[in-house]
């Protein structure tokens, strides 16, 4: 068949049916025919023909010739066919050192290089065989065959690698081995880009390529082995400190299995003991170098156990000076035959005590140079002091701020004159004032011959939990004492204003309108009135005012007072922003307390952005598990409903934050405030058994945070009477009496005359017993007075128990109000009582019985209210 070659040299394609040439002289020879028969015919018919047509032919053909024979002079048409691009390319693919074979669709042979003919062992061209027919008896080659095969038909390249137990070329010695190879695929497009694609195979042999590369992993196995069995640990970290590698030797060590273990799923700081990671991370090398350095630490095995090694610890860094990878040998320093004893028994118990110990300890020459430290005091004065500051010479004076400098050289001088006895002294951390430090210096009498320099040892504890709670401790006992003080001043007080009120109610019922008196009567009753008010939140503050806590939502409770809070900022350029919480749980507290504290709140915050902002009112539950988070000394883990009040204004300075719920005390100019509003808001969130806690930065706006209990209702008994029911809703606690409320309160009844009931007054103040047993007196009752509690028993015993109801104070001299109600009830278990106090019920029920019965009035109170509440006791409705 024409094309076929034999080959001579490599150059020469074993076997090249696609060429251009053949198709070239083809047409050649058939031009020439057509020219011969062209001659044969004018010779045939020359005497046909006439001589001009002749002649013109002739010329037309000369013409032709004398171009083409120019045109090949110049270069313009080539004689022969073909172009020196193709036979370049022709004799780099013939020479090429893979086996190249190029094939239709069909499978026939179209193209094969000489290296495909040593390859396969085909000495000319029809020795020639298809990739497919020399690897049919080879599932695995077949499949990759097949592979290949059906990607050139979705128009994809491939290669892929098999291995066939023999070689291709049967000229090959036998008992040579296997062989591999890499066969790679792609399409090649005709020519004319009509005709459909060709195949192209490339086949190498990787025989040697595959026998260095199992070489090579036996020797890197040999080297693993050889590391993983050393008798050394070996580790190797990140940047991070994440370990990529360690040994099975420092495995071992630490009790780690080896085949759970993947890189980066460790750190050294999972298996370094106490202190030692500072150790660790005061080496640190310069730009672009390398350090090693020698620790002596412990390691941690995966059960807790201490293993004393010394590192061998080589650090990184980069050009720019950033931590870089590290490389560490671990020695053990244990004599138990698993590492050499490096050190004696007693040193290596020194140094992991040294190590390891909670204090930070350092030794000093005799004017304060840091001579050694330990792992602790490298980790408190990080960012202050290194290793390599310490090895230049770095001072203990470095670590003191430069204020508190001459507590340290007094100490120091102490230890220079050998005294035993130095005093410790507080300091606080030079690059953070919030931490505390308490310094120990100690003299060092006889110095070693190791630190011949070493004139002192230096102690550092970290103390500052310890002194925030001295502050907490503090604050909450002077929070306490000022309250004990304004509840007893606002309880001497009440009795003030009661007088005053009754006999100002008494004067107003005496004169007319019309009376020049009239007017100044009234505003004496109204400012008593605004001093209540005062009374009443200093009471708020001292947790001792009355309260009717009830079960609320906070949801509903905040809308319903969103549009009071926006009446008080119109003409403001402050905006509300009000954040609703999903399923907020109840609470219980007082409901008009509760509002006065949102408002207070919002009020301040208003004031505190004079050029406009934003208030931001949210409600959120908050579960146990977030209680802690919020990090705060006193909040216990339990569930709470928070209200958030956040303001964007001028902040709260550090320095009055813990003054700003103390009564009295105020920012605001003169006659803009009593100073009482958050003692009154600190004490009604702490009476409903919340807590309140103030976060505020200087320019960027305040936030107050309450954290209400969240409530459960309690179940009841389905048997339970509806007098049972109503009493367990009514109660505020269940440390209270069975049956309690603040009488005075109800609609006012329509007879407030006493109809001849007998009334004992019980009061110790004068002027209110005066006062009220004369009000009564106008009502129509029969009053009796006593000063206490035990001259009321008297008096009970005189009128041999005929009195319709006792109205008491709760203090008193000799016997208060709570014992004599006790007392009265052992003989009159019938007997109506009414308790009159400035505090809280809460404040002496808990003294009571749980089954105890009364009503109770408010301090200060008027006339038409101690009427009311008699009244209404007498009448069964207390």
């Amino acid at each position: 068949m024409t094309g076929m070659r034999q080959a001579g040299n490599d150059d020469v394609p074993l076997l090249d049916r696609g060429g251009r040439t053949a198709g070239t002289i083809i047409r050649i020879l058939a031009l020439a025919l057509v020219l011969a028969g062209a001659a044969a015919a004018f010779i045939i018919f020359r005497n046909h023909l006439n001589n001009e047509v002749v002649l013109g032919v002739l010329g037309v053909l000369a013409m032709v010739g004398i171009f083409f024979l120019v045109s090949s002079v110049i270069g313009f048409v080539q004689v022969m066919p073909g172009s020196e691009p193709d036979e370049l390319a022709r004799r780099f693919i013939s020479s090429h050192p893979d086996g190249i074979i190029i094939t239709d669709e069909a499978g026939r042979i179209v193209f094969a290089n000489a290296a495909y003919g040593k390859l396969t062992g085909a000495r000319k061209a029809t020795e020639v065989r298809t990739l497919e027919a020399m690897l049919s008896r080879n599932r695995e080659a077949t499949e990759v065959l097949y592979r290949l095969t059906n990607g050139l038909r979705e128009g994809r390249e491939g290669h892929e690698e098999f291995r066939l137990l023999k070689s291709l070329s049967p000229n090959e010695q036998a008992g040579a081995g296997a062989h591999w190879y890499r066969l790679k695929a792609r399409a090649l497009a005709n020519a004319n880009g009509k005709d459909r694609p060709l195949h192209v195979w490339q086949i190498t042999d990787i025989t040697p390529e595959r026998e260095e590369q199992e070489r090579f992993f036996k020797e890197l196995q040999n080297a693993i082995d050889y590391l993983d069995h050393a008798p050394a640990g070996f580790f190797s970290a990140g940047r991070k400190g994440e370990v990529f590698y360690l040994n099975a030797t420092l495995a071992e060590w630490l009790a780690i299995d080896l085949t759970k273990f993947t890189p980066g799923s460790l750190s050294i700081a999972d298996f370094v003991a106490g202190e030692g990671m500072a150790l660790i991370q005061s080496v640190q090398a310069e730009p672009g170098a390398k350090r090693t350095e020698v620790l002596d630490l412990d390691f941690r095995r995966s059960n807790g156990q201490s293993v004393p090694v010394r590192l061998v610890h080589r650090v990184s860094a980069t050009r720019d000076g950033a931590p870089g990878e590290s490389r560490t040998i671990v020695l053990s320093r244990r004599s138990d035959g698993e590492g050499q004893e490096l050190d004696s028994a007693a040193a290596m118990r020194f140094t992991r005590f040294f190590n390891n110990t909670p204090m930070a300890i350092a030794s000093v020459n005799g004017v304060g140079r840091i001579l050694k430290t330990n792992a602790p005091f490298l980790k408190l004065f990080s960012g202050v002091v290194s290793r390599d500051d310490i090895e230049n010479g770095a001072r203990l004076e470095a670590l003191i701020p430069e204020a508190e400098r001459n507590q340290m050289q007094t100490a120091l001088a102490a230890a220079l004159d050998r005294q035993s006895d130095i005093p410790p002294f507080d300091c606080r951390h030079p690059a953070d004032e919030t931490r505390h430090f308490r310094y120990y210096v100690n003299a060092v009498v006889d110095q070693s011959e190791e630190a011949p320099e070493e004139a002192a040892i230096v102690y550092a504890v970290e103390v500052t939990e310890q002194k925030a709670l001295e502050t907490r401790m503090a604050q909450t006992q002077k929070m306490n004492a000022v309250g004990t003080l304004a509840g007893g001043i606002a309880h001497d007080f009440n009795n003030v204003l009661t007088a005053i009120l009754l006999s100002s109610d008494h004067l107003l019922l005496q004169a007319r309108p019309s009376d020049a008196s009239f007017a100044d009567l009234m505003e004496i009753k109204r400012n008593a009135n605004r001093a209540a008010v005062l009374v009443r939140q200093l009471l708020a503050f001292s947790r001792k005012q009355t309260m009717r806590p009830a079960v609320l939502n906070l949801t509903d409770v905040v809308g319903d007072l969103r549009m009071l809070v926006e009446r008080l900022i119109s003409g403001t350029n402050v905006k509300l922003d009000v954040d609703y919480g999903r399923d907020l749980w109840s609470v219980k507290t007082d409901l008009s307390q509760f509002e006065q504290v949102l408002i207070n709140l919002c009020v301040n915050a208003r004031d505190a952005m004079p050029q406009g902002g934003k208030i931001t009112l949210r409600t959120r539950n908050v579960p146990a598990r977030e209680a802690a988070a919020f990090n705060y000394a006193e909040l216990p883990s339990e569930d709470f409903v928070m209200v958030e009040v956040a303001d964007t204004g001028t902040g709260i300075p550090p320095e009055i934050m813990d003054k700003i719920f103390e009564p009295f005390f105020t920012t605001k100019e003169v006659g803009k405030g009593t100073g009482l509003g958050l003692a009154m808001v600190y004490g009604i969130v702490k009476q409903s058994g919340g807590y309140i806690h103030p976060e505020s930065e200087v320019g960027q706006g305040t936030t107050f945070r309450i954290f209400l209990p969240r409530h459960i209702a309690e179940p009841v008994p389905d048997h339970a009477p509806p007098s049972a029911v109503n009493t367990q809703q009514s109660s505020g606690s269940d440390a209270k009496p069975a049956v309690s409320h603040i009488v005075g309160q109800s609609e006012e009844p329509q007879d407030l005359t006493g109809n001849s009931a007998v009334v004992l007054l019980v009061e110790d103040e004068e002027a209110v017993r005066r006062g009220g047993k004369r009000m009564l007196e106008t009502r129509g009752y029969t009053v009796h007075e006593a000063g206490s509690g035990v001259e009321a028993l008297e008096i009970m015993g005189e009128l041999d128990g005929k009195v319709d109801v006792v109205v008491s104070d709760v203090v008193m001299p000799e016997m208060d109000g709570p014992t004599l109600l006790t007392e009265l009830r052992k003989r009159y278990p019938d007997m109506k009582f009414i308790f009159v106090s400035g505090y809280a019920e809460d404040a002496f029920a808990r003294n009571l019985p749980a089954d105890a019965k009364f009503g109770f009035l408010p301090k200060p109170f008027s006339l038409k209210q101690l009427a009311v509440a008699v009244r209404e006791m007498l009448d069964g409705n207390g």
